[in-house]
């Protein structure tokens, strides 16, 4: 079996040399049938599986390949777990890292369409959508206000089925999306960068997994990391090349986040205020937010 180099941690299998972190680790012998893999890859199943292994672990066979699954993985919304095998022969479909991270350059990004859209924030706000040839999930830009010389307050905001559209308590992300809009309408203008990269950049269905492992006593950081994946998977390039599609190379970014002003500069992006998005707590996210403050250094 291949596991990314996270879920390694879990099994404690990162005191052997060919599993020292942070790469995938490929066990021998581990997962004969599926559902003893699943015993292994799925956290979900950890609590009714408490004695796996030992493990024994062995060489990749190829770090690129090995990382280019562990990516695509993520992005297909799967667990970071496969059964390998050493090819016999030629192998039909070759795919290394770098074919992957071409085919996800946001580079490759471009204006598909735009529209006027009133919202309930704004009547003449204008939606812009972004898509790549080869990635099926659409980015789009919410304008709002009239385009001036001035910096226009900008919000990252990454997809939150849960909180944006059905109203989850856990988290705070559908009352920060709609006090973002309603302060960029108070502004002279503004912009809503909208990122389809759910759960962090592990999507949907791992995010609901990581749910499922914080009702056992997990923060968002553990739950992550028990899966197999990064405590921060998002790829901020993607927004970089959204303002330079849209031409605004100076920013005032609405983030409680000071990780997104970095990586924003990094892509060459000038953020020249950070302005602060406080909302008031429910007992169903004062842990969320703790952890947010205490482990990933949001300024709450």
């Amino acid at each position: 079996m291949l596991l990314s180099g996270e879920r390694a941690v879990t099994l404690k299998l990162t005191n052997q040399r060919v599993a020292a972190p942070p790469g995938p680790v490929r066990l021998a012998g581990a997962g004969g049938s599926v559902a003893a893999a699943l015993a292994i890859a799925d956290p979900a199943l950890d609590l009714a599986n408490p004695l796996k292994g030992p493990f024994r672990t062995v060489a990749t066979g190829g770090e690129a390949a090995a990382a280019a699954a562990m990516t695509m993985a993520r992005h297909a919304g799967l667990l970071p777990a496969f059964f390998v095998r050493d090819a016999a022969g030629d192998a039909e479909t070759l795919c290394t890292d770098g074919d992957v991270a071409t085919l996800l350059d946001p580079a490759r990004l471009e204006v598909a369409a735009r529209a006027r859209l009133p919202v309930e924030a704004s009547e003449s706000a204008e939606i812009v959508a972004f898509r790549s040839p080869e990635e099926a999930s659409d980015h789009v830009a919410l304008v709002i206000g009239k385009r001036d010389g001035n910096p226009p307050v900008v919000r990252l905001h990454s997809e939150c089925l849960t909180g944006d559209v059905l109203g989850s308590l856990k988290c705070d992300c559908g009352p920060q999306l709609h006090a973002a809009l309603h302060a960029m309408a108070d502004a002279p203008w503004g912009v809503l960068l909208y990122l389809r990269q759910e759960g962090r950049g592990i999507g949907l269905v791992n995010k609901l997994r990581a749910y499922a492992l914080q009702d056992q006593g997990y923060d968002t950081v553990d739950a992550n990391l028990r899966l197999g994946f990064p405590v921060e998977a998002r790829d901020f390039a993607i927004a970089g090349r959204m303002l330079d599609l849209l031409n605004i190379p100076r920013i005032r970014l609405m983030t409680n986040n000071p990780e997104k002003v970095a990586r924003l500069a990094k892509e060459g992006v000038e953020v020249v205020e950070r302005i602060p998005l406080a909302l008031p707590t429910n007992k169903y996210n004062e842990q969320y937010l703790a952890t947010k403050r205490d482990r990933t250094g949001h300024q709450l």
